[in-house]
């Protein structure tokens, strides 16, 4: 079993994103068990210093949950966040992107919606986003974060859309079927 390392809280430059959140929503981003909901959704700004909001958020929504549950679902969405602002025009100033959570029945669907690749970036007319091959993932320059969701994330997909593109991942209650106990 894989040895959890904590997630760190917000730090005091960090906690100034708090400012930003209407006092009806801070519930979305306390770590206590949550309001029972089905679907939750928080638009972030493009900005590296969203990413422990973005951790505390979905912290939130899978609290109640086991440690490890917490743990993994916090670390692929906050890949999905981190690559929104390093790929996409999220990134680029007075951007944003969405971050969406699905409860169902067994398990928790989080969705990134960004602002779709920078026009400077764009090779192709679209096409889906692919992990790094196996073989390339502990040297592959890009992909990391996605061979991670290949391989904890029970599904996940993207849209295939340059211009607003939603990458999602399902993380079932029961991880019996993840390779994150085998990590």
């Amino acid at each position: 079993m894989p040895t959890l390392v904590a997630v760190p809280t917000l730090t005091k430059n960090e906690d100034r994103v708090l400012e930003r959140v209407p006092d009806e929503y801070r519930h979305y981003f306390n770590g206590r068990v949550p309001v029972p909901f089905t679907k939750r959704r928080w638009e972030f700004s493009g900005e590296p210093v969203s990413v422990p909001l973005v951790r505390a958020f979905l912290e939130t929504c899978a609290a109640g949950r086991d440690s490890d549950y917490q743990y993994v679902l916090t670390l692929l969405g906050a890949e999905l966040a981190t690559n929104a602002i390093r790929h996409s025009r999220s990134g680029e100033p007075g951007q944003t992107f969405v971050v969406r959570v699905d409860r169902g029945p067994n398990g928790l669907t989080v969705t990134c919606r960004d602002n779709g690749t920078p026009v400077s970036a764009l090779k192709d007319e679209g096409g889906q986003l692919f992990a790094a091959p196996p073989e390339e993932r502990l040297t592959a320059e890009d992909g990391r974060g996605l061979a991670l969701i290949d391989s904890f994330a029970t599904t996940w997909g993207d849209n295939g859309h340059p211009s607003i593109r939603k990458v999602w991942f399902h993380l079932a209650y029961d991880m019996t079927g993840s390779s994150w106990p085998a990590a």
